[in-house]
C-alpha cells in the first residue's frame, strides 16, 4: 500500500470521507469482494461520526475489537467481557477512534480519539493492539479480528507517527457526543456544552443501594437482571441466617457470615464493575437534535431522546 496518508482517491460513503482504495484492499494492496462488504456493512454503524471528523480527514479502515480492562476485570467477568466491552475502530490518516459500543456494535453515545502524534509506537501483538503514549502510558485493546490484523499493521507501518499533531493529554481522550469537544479525565460535565455523565459516584451509590442498580444505570441490563437475582437471593439468606442466629439455632450464626460475606463480595464486585463502565463517559440523558458548542446557546436544547444518525449535530471539532 502506498501513500496511505494521501487523500488522492477520497470519496464518500454513507456521507463519509474514505479512501476506497485502502479501504476494500488486503494487507498486499489486493482488491476483496469480501473486505469491501464487511467495510460497507461497518461503515453503515458510524454515520453519527461524520461531525467529529476534521477537515480533510479520511477514513482508510474500520475493524471490531474490545475496551481496554484489567486481568483482574477479565478474570471476575470472563467470557462475558467479548461483549461488555465490544467497540468499533476507525483508523484514519491522523487518528484512530475508539467507539465503545452495544452488543450489536450500535452507538452509545461513546467516543474516545487517540491521536498518531500522541504515541510512541502502535502495534498488533497477538491479537490485541497495543499503543504506547508519549506521556509513558499504555493501553491494550482486545480482540481485533485476524482478517484485518495484517492490513492494521501495513497502515501503522506506513503512516508515521512523527508527522502527526498532538494533544496536550498525549493520551486517549473522549469526545463529547454533542458538541465534540474534548473531555477532562475525571470530570464528567462537558466544557464546551455542559453536557452530563454519568459518575463514579452515582454508579458506586446506586450499585450498592440497589440490587444490580449499578449495571442497570450504566446501560448493562443482563448484567443488572443477574446481579439483582443473585443480590436478593442470598439477602434471603442473610435474613434467613439472622433469624436463625436470633432464635438459637447453632448454624444460624454460620449462615449469617457466611452469606453476609457472600452479599458483600457481590456488591464489591458491582461497585467494580460501574466504576469501570462509567470511565467511557456515558452521557447522563438521552440527546437530541444539534446544539452549538458555545456555551451560551447551551440552554436551547436539552438531553432527552436517544441519539440517531439523523439528529447529530452538524458542528465539527477543529481541535
Amino acid at each position: 500500500m502506498q501513500n496511505l496518508m494521501s487523500n488522492s482517491n477520497r470519496q464518500q460513503l454513507h456521507d463519509l470521507p474514505v479512501n476506497p482504495d485502502v479501504m476494500f484492499a488486503n494487507h498486499k494492496n489486493v482488491y476483496k469482494q469480501k473486505i469491501e462488504r464487511r467495510q460497507r456493512k461497518l461503515l453503515e454503524k458510524l454515520r453519527f461520526i461524520q461531525p467529529f471528523l476534521h477537515e480533510n480527514e479520511t477514513i482508510l479502515c474500520v475493524t471490531t475489537g474490545c475496551s481496554p480492562a484489567s486481568m483482574f476485570e477479565q478474570w471476575l467477568t470472563g467470557w462475558i467481557i467479548y461483549y461488555l466491552k465490544r467497540s468499533l475502530f476507525v483508523f484514519t490518516d491522523k487518528r484512530i477512534f475508539h467507539i465503545p459500543t452495544k452488543q450489536d456494535f450500535s452507538y452509545r453515545g461513546s467516543i474516545a480519539q487517540i491521536l498518531y502524534g500522541d504515541c510512541r509506537s502502535i502495534a498488533i501483538k497477538g491479537r490485541n493492539l497495543v499503543v504506547d503514549y508519549k506521556n509513558g502510558k499504555s493501553e491494550k485493546f482486545f480482540y481485533l479480528p485476524g482478517s484485518e490484523r495484517s492490513k492494521i499493521n501495513v497502515l501503522l507501518r506506513e503512516g508515521p507517527l512523527d508527522d502527526q499533531f498532538s494533544s496536550p493529554s498525549s493520551s486517549r481522550t473522549h469526545l463529547c457526543p454533542r458538541c465534540t469537544s474534548p473531555l477532562v479525565e475525571e470530570q464528567y460535565v462537558c466544557p464546551g456544552c455542559s453536557l452530563e455523565f454519568k459518575s463514579r459516584e452515582q454508579a458506586r451509590k446506586k450499585a450498592i443501594i440497589f440490587p444490580g442498580g449499578g449495571y442497570f444505570y450504566t446501560g448493562h441490563p443482563f448484567m443488572g437482571f443477574g446481579d439483582a437475582l443473585a443480590e436478593i437471593y442470598l439477602t434471603v439468606l442473610v435474613v434467613v441466617g439472622l433469624a436463625g442466629t436470633f432464635s438459637g439455632a447453632p448454624e444460624g450464626l454460620g449462615v449469617l457470615i457466611l452469606f453476609s460475606l457472600l452479599l458483600v463480595m457481590e456488591k464489591a464486585i458491582s461497585v467494580y464493575h460501574s466504576n469501570h463502565f462509567v470511565k467511557e463517559y456515558l452521557p447522563k440523558d438521552r440527546l437530541t437534535g444539534p446544539i452549538s458548542a458555545d456555551p451560551m446557546d447551551q440552554s436551547r436544547s436539552q438531553a432527552v431522546a436517544e441519539p440517531k444518525p439523523e439528529e447529530i449535530l452538524s458542528a465539527s471539532w477543529r481541535g
